[in-house]
């Protein structure tokens, strides 16, 4: 009989033993399978997270918060400054407005729901308890932005930006038109070459956009200087939205602004913050899956080793006969080898069938214990209304970073697996069998 078969048959001599081998090097093997395909989607979902929030600066004014005062606007000449500014791409000024129905013949595509309207009839009820206006419902104000760049989607707050039809504005007009959301423009029954008041001027609607998202597309897009003009803020600006070179250096931009307008005098939130927020929890779960991975990999070569210096220790006066009668060391330990590679390569694809079954169901318990540190951030503007809406949009995507987790599975994951289950087992049987080789046949025979 050949080593190898010798060694294979000698595999499932004590059939308990064996059973209870495969079993705990099963679950072994599983656990290890389980951490490093958690490794691999944890990894891939922080590029992503990364490459998804990028590398932007938003500027406001100190104290502001969306439209509800406080600070002094920011000028032109402040985006110039920035501008100027090392590691500093490109500069975006925004400003914001709303149009209440004094200033306005639109008509909001929002409804208040219950908490505007009971809101509403309490400041109503401030002026007169006696008005009978203040038990009515009222009109959402119309928002409306402009922007120096209306390609850049991260200076309108959203996510994608879809022209239905017509043309976009030119951001560098200072002409009296604009772009409607398609629901504020199917409330007003307004189309492409229609014309609405606003500021007392006729704004002329160029295109209509969707957002895919109530709010903006009840909302009005501008040219910064046709809505600096026509709201008595020529120059000014509510927002600024810098872009730089690398998301390694908003750190250092985001000081540079500070001391260069002025620290007391604007607010600025850069999406590394929050970068960091959706990273952090994702940190945690690969920390967590770095430590079971080794101590399971450890596991497992303890279970091997222990498992092999019984086995040879038994078998020591067979190892004295197979001394005496001419089997080298190098026979003796390919014996042992195979028979430890026979447990191993049974355990191993008990092992990955039980790491691909249970692999998502592991890591949705790790994402649902580190998803409670998330912090999804409060309400937000929305389409320049400060740095809320940025910090809204981010926060929600921290929150799916985790939410939408799966475990990635791929044959070199698998592979990966099998290899280093060998090389454990080669080791692990190696190291006894050459020690316990050493003996002389007789003194086995004498022991015996």
């Amino acid at each position: 009989m050949g080593v190898i078969s010798r060694g294979v048959k000698n595999a499932f001599r004590n059939g308990v033993r064996t059973t209870s081998i495969i079993f705990i090097l099963a679950l072994s093997i599983a656990m290890s399978l389980i951490m490093l395909l958690a490794l691999k989607t944890v990894d891939a979902k922080i590029s992503s997270v990364k490459g998804s929030i990028g590398n932007t600066i938003t500027i406001s004014p100190a104290g502001v918060r969306g439209f509800e005062g406080g600070g002094t606007l920011l000028t032109d000449a402040n985006v110039t400054d920035v501008k100027g500014l090392s590691h500093v791409v490109s500069t975006i000024g925004v400003l914001s407005d709303r149009l209440e129905s004094a200033s306005t013949n639109l008509i909001s595509s929002i409804e208040p729901g219950e908490f505007g309207n009971r809101q509403k009839r309490q400041e109503n009820s401030s002026v007169s308890s006696n008005n009978t206006s203040a038990n009515q419902s009222f009109t959402m104000p119309v928002m409306v932005s402009a922007t120096s760049d209306i390609n850049s989607l991260s200076s309108l707050n959203v996510s994608e930006l879809t022209l239905t039809s017509g043309d976009k504005i030119d951001a560098s007009s200072s002409e009296n038109i604009a772009m409607l959301g398609k629901d504020l423009a199917s409330k007003n029954g307004l189309s492409v070459g229609s014309t609405f008041k606003a500021y007392d001027q006729d704004i002329k609607v160029v295109g209509i956009y969707d957002t895919g998202n109530t709010f903006t597309n009840g909302s009005v897009l501008m040219p910064l200087k046709t809505l600096q003009n026509l709201s008595s803020q020529t120059g000014q600006v509510n927002q600024i939205v810098v872009t730089t070179d690398s998301i390694d250096n908003l750190s250092s931009v985001e000081t540079a602004i500070k001391d260069k307008i002025g620290s007391d005098k604007v607010d600025v939130v850069s999406s590394q913050d929050q970068s960091q927020n959706a990273v952090t929890p994702l940190e945690n779960i690969k920390t967590i899956s770095t430590y079971s991975l080794v101590g399971s990999i450890i596991a497992g070569s303890i279970i091997i080793l222990l498992t092999m210096v019984m086995i040879v220790r038994e078998r020591r006066r067979e190892i004295g006969v197979l001394k005496a009668i001419g089997s080298s060391n190098t026979k003796i330990m390919a014996q042992f080898i195979s028979e430890a590679l026979t447990l191993t390569l049974i355990s191993s694809l008990a092992g990955i069938i039980l790491g691909l079954i249970f692999s998502n169901p592991v890591l949705k318990i790790m994402v649902t214990n580190t998803e409670s540190s998330v912090s999804t951030g409060g309400p937000g503007r929305v389409m320049g209304g400060g740095g809320g809406a940025m910090m809204l949009k981010i926060g929600n995507g921290t929150g799916n970073a985790l939410r939408e987790m799966h475990a990635v599975i791929g044959w070199d994951i698998i592979l990966y697996g099998f290899l280093a289950a060998i090389i454990i087992a080669i080791i692990g049987s190696a190291i006894p069998s050459f020690l316990i080789s050493k003996v002389r046949p007789a003194e086995v025979m004498r022991a015996e």
